[in-house]
């Protein structure tokens, strides 16, 4: 999927204003250098859309040398409002019979062109502020925990970082998920 013109512009107008509002998000990084980089890379512009339209808030968290990329989160307060009530991945989702959620984080990420933030980028994430004080979002699981039936999230309660476990098919309307994405 593409985006129009006037899209991408709308677009990196929104993504600049939250840029220079949370410097201490990305120091010592430039916009100049970042805009250069997603205008070279419109094909990273559909899924940062996605990102924001469904209330996630992507912002320049990081760089990383090795592939010359900069790595933008989901940085909203709390869990991404478009991205709740999901079950972990496909599987949970076919395995449930009676309420089935309308989608999966894994499912939907995927669909979005993003991935799912780890354990580590989550708690790097942290760092920035107080995310998920109200909600819950599901991070990327080990395989070995998920063929087991389970999946991981985390949220931010009595001034720390907890990440738990639930069953893969569970869902709740304050759990959704945060992404990733590398331009």
């Amino acid at each position: 999927m593409e985006l129009s013109p006037e899209q991408r512009e709308e677009l990196l107008k929104i993504l600049k204003t939250r840029f220079e509002k949370n410097m201490h998000r990305h120091e010592g990084m430039e916009w100049p250098q970042i805009q250069a980089k997603l205008e070279k890379a419109p094909e990273k512009m559909w899924p940062l859309n996605e990102m924001e339209k469904t209330g996630g808030e992507p912002d320049v968290v990081g760089y990383d040398k090795q592939s010359s990329e900069y790595i933008f989160y989901d940085c909203s307060a709390e869990s991404p409002k478009g991205r709740r009530s999901v079950c972990y991945d496909p599987e949970a989702l076919e395995s449930r019979k009676e309420n089935k959620p309308k989608n999966s984080a894994v499912g939907m990420a995927a669909e979005m062109g993003i991935n799912l933030l780890t354990e580590e980028q989550y708690r790097e994430l942290q760092k920035f502020g107080k995310f998920d004080t109200k909600t819950s979002s599901w991070i990327e699981t080990p395989a070995d925990l998920r063929a087991l039936g389970g999946a991981i999230f985390g949220d931010w309660r009595y001034g720390r970082v907890f990440i738990y476990h639930n069953g893969a098919e569970s869902y709740y309307a304050a759990r959704g998920f945060r992404g990733s994405l590398s331009v």
